[in-house]
């Protein structure tokens, strides 16, 4: 440019973060009415600075301030691994108006909360670690304590591990920031940045100038929020910047945060310390449609996969547990933790025989739930493929007690009856379940087929444990592996999610057969299932609608073939190792 004449291009440039909100409010940019809220919200403030009684300014330097911070940084792992860390359009103008606004009286920051719900893949936890690093290096604070604060701390470090890579990428950071044993730190200002969690040794005598909260919505109680936020009380312009996706309990810190946004996003709650945005879907969005997929995730096309998308909107249209997954981590809607599993369609489909006879020579794995002694007890046996064109199959035995079989069928409206003259369920003497006659009906079957484990639910298994050992089943010892194990298997998220979502991706791709049994295909249309904050999954059988002990055991069943086998499944893709 010469000297004298000015750039009308440069002068009538816009800045990404301003260009994001003109594109908002004129549609060009699709968003949920939430995410528009927030926009219109810094519009409406900015008209408002001039007034007397509007106690802040803008300031865009100091937004923009920020922004330029992060091109000191770099991308530690993908794609992106080794490049300049350049924040999306969205994340700008959240760090623009986070940062930008300051309070007339002093000049120090308006906003001391931040609260942003987004679905996964959205960049979300590395921009976070971003901006504990300022809030450490750039804030101009004496001694600021900046903390990644999770319920555990290994979650916490999650966050903290991604700033230390990216100071250690940084030649302008590294120079002054030290690296030591989770602690990253200035010794010029005598500052610090550290993970946090709910079980570290004290968590008196914080006093923290900035709090990265990633996946608020894990949190159980309120604990450790109110920890942070009472800890900030002595500092000039503390800030906790919370980022989450959307969860299902509705009793918790995040949910509460959710519904004071809202409120303060409608006018009828005023907080101007309090900035957020929620970026999900319209009420009577089409959850399949990809014009509500780049509604509620602001990255789609950067970090959010179209084809990723679409390949799970095909397993979510199938899985009730698929779709509220679907529904909660991609399109951030608030769900319920519990609901129904497999659809009798779906679990119809995987109704082939299974003739005892081409059984013989397998490897087979046992699922046994004995449940209460009063009602059904299930023994299920599922036979490991014998090559890649063949599938699981599925044998199973269940016990009643014979006495009051026609009182029961009454009370439960089940035929047991039915079932017990057409051999699929054994009726034991008594008013009972013998144990002695499933230990029996075990050591005929071990007689009969290759069977080389058994899997068994701990409550009540004492005497038929101590029975099977003597038919030669037995724990592991010093874990090596023999014949005949015995294996004590908790019901629990952990030992029950890998075998429930690879029985979904069998049934979905008739990968096995179960005869069609109807006891079993009845406990499967009884099952609920319940979801904890991880994603994990299990039967639960309080709130199942009746007796689901076949599928807990053929579960247990599936679990060993699965870890012993060489089917390409959800344990290889977790790295889920053997117990």
């Amino acid at each position: 440019m010469k000297s004298g004449k000015v750039d009308k291009k440069a002068k009538n440039k816009i800045s990404i973060p301003e260009q994001y909100i003109k594109d908002v409010l004129s549609g060009k940019i699709l968003t949920c009415k939430f995410a528009r809220q927030a926009v219109e919200r810094h519009v409406n403030d900015l008209k408002k600075q001039g007034t007397k009684k509007f106690p802040y300014e803008f300031c865009p330097a100091d937004g923009m301030r920020v922004i330029k911070f992060f091109e000191f940084l770099r991308h530690s792992k993908g794609e992106w691994a080794g490049q300049v860390f350049k924040l999306s359009p969205w994340q700008q103008f959240v760090t623009y108006v986070v940062f930008g606004w300051l309070r007339k009286s002093d000049g120090l920051r308006r906003f001391r909360t931040v609260y942003l719900e987004v679905p996964r893949k959205n960049g979300k936890t590395t921009w976070a670690a971003g901006i504990g690093l300022y809030m450490l290096d750039g804030d101009d604070e004496p001694g600021a304590e900046i903390y990644a604060a999770a319920t555990k701390k290994d979650q916490a470090k999650i966050c903290h591990t991604e700033a230390e890579r990216m100071v250690k990428r940084s030649p302008m950071l590294r120079d002054h920031i030290g690296i030591f044993r989770d602690n990253l730190h200035v010794e010029s200002t005598s500052s610090k940045f550290e993970p946090l969690g709910r079980d570290y040794d004290s968590l008196d005598g914080l006093n923290i100038h900035g709090a990265i909260v990633d996946e608020l919505h894990v949190h159980k109680s309120r604990d450790m929020f109110d920890v942070l936020d009472t800890a900030t009380g002595s500092r000039r312009q503390p800030l906790i910047f919370t980022i989450t996706t959307a969860g299902f309990d509705r009793q918790t810190i995040c949910y509460e945060l959710h519904e004071y946004l809202l409120k303060i996003l409608d006018g009828i709650i005023e907080d101007d310390t309090f900035f957020g945005s929620i970026y999900t879907v319209d009420e009577g969005d089409d959850w399949k449609s990809e014009k509500t997929w780049i509604k509620a995730n602001p990255n789609y096309g950067i970090s959010v996969y179209p084809h990723d998308m679409k390949r799970k909107v095909v397993r979510a249209a199938e899985m009730p547990t698929a779709l509220n997954a679907f529904l909660r981590k991609h399109l951030n809607i608030w769900t319920q933790s519990e609901t129904a599993w497999i659809t009798a369609e779906q679990w119809n489909s995987c109704n082939s025989q299974v003739d005892d006879n081409s059984l013989y020579g397998r490897t087979c794995y046992g699922g046994l739930d004995l449940a209460t002694n009063i009602d059904i007890a299930a023994w299920v046996m599922v036979f490991s493929p014998i090559d890649y064109r063949d599938v699981f199959k599925v044998l199973c035995r269940f016990f009643i007690p014979q006495d009051n079989i026609e009182k029961r069928v009454r009370r439960d409206r089940v035929p047991y009856d039915v079932w017990v003259r057409q051999g699929h369920i054994f009726a034991t003497p008594g008013n009972r379940i013998n144990l002695d006659f499933v230990v029996n009906q075990i050591d005929q079957d071990a007689t009969t087929f290759d069977i080389m484990e058994i899997a068994y639910d701990r409550w009540g298994a004492n005497q038929v444990v101590k029975q099977l050992q003597n038919l030669g089943f037995d724990e592991p010892i010093n874990d090596k592996y023999a014949p005949r194990i015995l294996v004590r298997f908790g019901q629990g998220f952990a030992s029950m999610n890998p075998p429930s979502k690879e029985l979904e991706r069998l049934v979905l791709g008739n990968e096995i057969a179960h005869g069609g049994n109807p006891v079993l295909a009845w406990m499967m249309s009884n099952v609920i299932m319940s979801e904890d904050p991880a994603g994990n999954i299990k039967p639960n059988k309080a709130k199942s609608r009746e007796r689901i002990d076949g599928i807990t055991a053929l579960l247990m069943g599936l679990d060993r073939a699965v870890r012993h086998g060489e089917e390409k499944s959800v344990y290889e893709e977790h790295g889920i190792l053997f117990l």
